[in-house]
């Protein structure tokens, strides 16, 4: 699972990002933390091995992943949504139904909480995995962007060493439609 986890990183460009550099030991703590956690599932999508891990036939292979959660948010306006982070199918098997499969356990996870919705992760630099959601019928909802905690730190400063404090966002401006304008006609007869 930690390969796949470490793949999707990889492919996503996550490493400049995201930490990355956790080591092994760290990163299947966390793991084990997230699979304790009964806010999400961890869904894998595997397939028969050739060596099964006593030595003797018929393991399992994983070769794909999903983490599955309850956005907090939409619970709170009574909309709740299921998320999909980090699908990740291993590059060897993909177009042979893995992510389909992970898919199939999201919605049925989303039937059983009564969640009308499954939102799925994806950055936007990411096309093949674009791509994948769009066939599965996502669309696209919304921009995450991410900064490191030290440079929003930075930038809140300055902010406030300049003695200006942290902007209001601002409403768009609202356009108004042109008013129909009631022009006589001319009879043709007339004139």
């Amino acid at each position: 699972m930690l390969a796949l986890v470490r793949q999707h990183r990889a492919e996503a460009h996550a490493e400049g990002v995201l930490t990355g550099q956790t080591p092994g030991a760290a990163a299947a703590a966390g793991f084990r933390r997230l699979l304790a956690d009964p806010a999400h599932r961890v869904v894998l999508a595997v397939l028969p091995g050739p060596i099964a891990p006593d030595g003797g036939h018929g393991g399992e292979v994983v070769v794909g992943l999903a983490v599955l959660g309850l956005d907090q948010l939409s619970v709170v306006l009574g909309v709740p949504q299921v998320t999909v982070d980090n699908l990740v199918v291993h590059r060897d098997h993909r177009r042979r139904g893995a992510g389909a499969a992970l898919l199939v356990v999201a919605a049925a996870h989303a039937a059983d909480l009564g969640a009308a919705h499954v939102v799925a992760a994806v950055g936007g630099h990411e096309a093949e995995r674009q791509r994948f959601f769009a066939r599965m019928g996502f669309a696209p909802l919304t921009t995450r962007r991410i900064v490191p905690r030290e440079t929003l730190t930075r930038t809140l400063a300055s902010w406030q060493r300049g003695g200006v404090t942290v902007p209001v966002p601002r409403r768009v401006p609202v356009r108004r439609r042109p008013v129909a304008r009631v022009v006589p006609l001319v009879d043709v007869a007339e004139s």
